[in-house]
């Protein structure tokens, strides 16, 4: 323009601007230049270029010069503070964003649905639920609620900080809900644990004749998962067919996870393969399966033919790979595969790895090598890591060691109460009571309470729920009959009751009993009434399945001529034949 005698004004200012913050960092250099043509102009004063500087500086990611044009601007509406919050947003300084939004308030500007799209992000990384609160009250002051794109943020923020109920609160007063908005919700349930209500929203999404898209079948298979309901997650498959979504990627992935926490690690691979396109999550995902499922070689297999191929691994990638080696014992490859993480893919190992070679080590009885591994991180060592070697402290006898460890986990997570049961298993196995008694003086002294073993079975499409030493479900007397025939056939097969971790004092045929009640030995019992003689029975158990019931399912799985899948907190144990795919080693 100069060339031509042109003088640029207020106008072809922020134009140029623009283009240069579309560009991003790539055009911070011609950003400046335009700056300084602005200064010589004399409009670094004007309301409207000055908010194109901040935001193409925000833009090319140089937030510290927006910062230094907004504050040295004369004037500024809420477009101004919109570029500056927007921008500390974008750039990962999510604390000062907060603070110029609570500055904005108290310089008596008044924020718009703007201004909420970037503090709403903001509070859901930072997972600050008081300040999303503070947010929310100021929208329904400022009547912005009528927005359903504010509604869709409002229930991400308050599902994705823990607070789902009010993020159901904001789904049921929306006057208009779009997609977006049901998913959010869908995947609030799901991510909370709350997976039963996650598959109620999305029959209510379908009656209410709103077409779901790949997003919210990926929400609504994760909630499958959750609660390894394989037969519903069957029924969204054939939805996924019948809606042609089978050929997404992320829609794939997802009932390749859905399969594989359901059991059904055959039907996961046989997905994998008749993919036409798949990215690192696909090959997590069906590594990550086999890890879970105790194939550990058939894990490292996957992931050598995911290297002949050219995709790069990531760090979940050398998550499971790790975790592979742990459950199958393979020591010397898991040391291979983490030297290998920096060294040939520049992967710095993070807690989570050093928690896998932990449990790895411990497992196969290398306490000190665990122990040098731990002294040696350079990151501090987290809840992952001790409780790795508690693990492995149980299954050794380590007591002197557990005592030490559970001291650094008390003060970690003191509210987790299964540090403290783990502690007292070892010293129930060891037969010292009196340790036994401390541990729950403590406990009760924390208000802390055991979580409860509680075991799952899907039947015909319905979650039935077992307790230990429940009575509460309909068919109880038909159950422990069944138990009863059950432990006759047990003891005649040469069934002894493992009492060792009954964590009373009491006589063994008592103990006997507390075991014989188990939760998953119901849903056993009850899958053998409910299913078909020949088809297998899977079971899900919130806690670590038990030496007994590992023992007594591997006979039950003969007797029945069954194969009995139990998914417990760590792992799947593929009963079958009177032996378990992990080979007795979890």
């Amino acid at each position: 323009m100069p060339k031509h005698g042109l003088q640029p004004d207020r106008y072809t200012f922020p134009c140029a601007l623009k283009a240069c913050a579309s560009l991003g960092s790539s055009a911070l250099w011609q950003g400046k230049e335009i700056h300084h043509c602005v200064i010589r102009c004399g409009l670094e004063s004007d309301l409207f270029v000055g908010n194109a500087l901040v935001t193409m500086y925000a833009k090319c990611g140089s937030v510290e010069y927006a910062r230094q044009v907004f504050d040295r601007m004369p004037h500024r509406d809420v477009v101004s503070w919109n570029a500056i919050i927007g921008g500390y947003a974008q750039n990962g300084e999510k604390d000062k964003a907060l603070r110029l939004f609570q500055q904005m308030e108290m310089e008596s500007v008044k924020p718009d649905s703007v201004t909420i799209f970037s503090v709403l992000p903001v509070c859901v990384s930072l997972v600050d639920l008081p300040q999303g609160k503070e947010v929310h009250d100021y929208m329904r002051r400022a009547g912005l609620l009528h927005n359903h794109l504010v509604g869709n943020s409002l229930i991400a923020m308050y599902a994705k900080c823990g607070s789902i109920n009010d993020a159901r609160n904001v789904f049921d007063d929306m006057s208009h809900r779009d997609v977006v908005s049901w998913n959010a919700m869908i995947a609030g349930y799901a991510q909370n644990g709350c997976a039963t209500e996650a598959l109620e929203v999305f029959q209510q999404m379908l009656e209410a004749g709103v077409k779901s898209d790949s997003v919210v079948i990926a929400s609504v298979l994760q909630a499958c998962a959750h609660l390894a309901a394989l037969l519903q997650g069957r029924t969204i498959h054939d939805f996924v067919l019948r809606n042609e979504l089978d050929e997404e990627v992320l829609v794939v992935n997802a009932l390749i996870t859905m399969y594989t926490k359901c059991g059904s690690i055959g039907y996961a691979h046989k997905l994998f393969d008749e993919m036409f396109e798949r990215d690192v999550i696909s090959w997590n995902a069906i590594i990550g399966g086999y890890a879970m499922h105790g194939y550990g070689e058939d894990a490292l297999k996957l992931f050598y033919r995911m290297q002949q191929i050219g995709m790069k691994p990531d760090h979940i990638t050398f998550v499971s790979v790790l975790s592979a080696c742990s459950h199958a014992g393979l020591v010397d490859e898991g040391w291979q595969y983490f030297d290998r993480m920096s060294q040939d893919y520049h992967i710095r190992p993070r807690v989570k790895h050093y928690a896998c070679m932990v449990d790895l080590l411990g497992r196969a009885g290398l306490i000190d090598e665990a122990q040098n591994l731990i002294n040696e991180m350079p990151l501090e060592p987290d809840a992952d890591v001790w409780g790795a070697l508690l693990g492995a402290c149980r299954i050794h006898g380590n007591i002197e060691l557990a005592e030490k460890v559970a001291g650094h986990l008390f003060n970690l997570e003191p509210e987790n109460s299964g540090y403290y049961v783990l502690l007292s298993n070892i010293y129930a196995a060891a037969g010292r009571w009196a340790d036994v008694t401390k541990v729950r003086i403590m406990m009760k002294n924390r208000r802390l309470k055991k979580t409860p073993g509680c075991s799952f079975i899907d039947v015909n499409r319905q979650i039935n729920k077992f307790l230990v030493g429940d009575r509460s479900h309909p068919e109880s007397d038909q159950i422990y009959a069944m138990l009863e025939t059950l432990s006759g056939q047990m003891k005649e097969a040469g069934y002894v009751p493992n009492i060792n971790f009954v964590l009373h004092d009491v006589e063994e045929e008592v103990k006997e009993h507390m075991l014989y009640c188990h939760s998953e030995k119901l849903a056993i019992a009850f899958g053998l009434i409910h299913t078909s003689p020949g088809t297998p029975i899977r079971i899900t158990k919130n806690l670590r399945v038990c030496d007994d019931c590992h023992s007594a399912t591997k006979l039950i799985a003969k007797i029945a001529n069954r194969e009995i899948i139990v998914r417990d907190a760590n792992r799947f144990h593929h009963f079958k034949d009177g032996v378990c795919s992990c080979g007795d080693y979890w």
